[in-house]
């Protein structure tokens, strides 16, 4: 059994876990921002289509944003 290749693809793994999990917020925050910013029409379709997320989920997402203070 070779452990050097185990912890190797482990560490390896818990480092793209915790780079998914930095653009996910990066990519929340921008979809924030964005919406906050615009008073274009189809902004919320257009995150919809660039994100693949669903427009409750945003919907969830905007509302949880306005919960926390800045």
């Amino acid at each position: 059994m070779d452990t050097a290749k185990l912890e190797l693809a482990a560490q390896r793994y818990r480092e793209a876990e915790a780079a998914f999990e930095a653009a996910r917020a990066d990519l929340q925050s921008e979809a924030v921002t964005f919406l906050r910013q615009t008073d274009e029409r189809g902004a919320q379709a257009a995150v919809v289509r660039i994100t693949g997320w669903t427009r409750e989920y945003l919907r969830r997402l905007v509302k949880n944003s306005e919960e926390k203070p800045a």
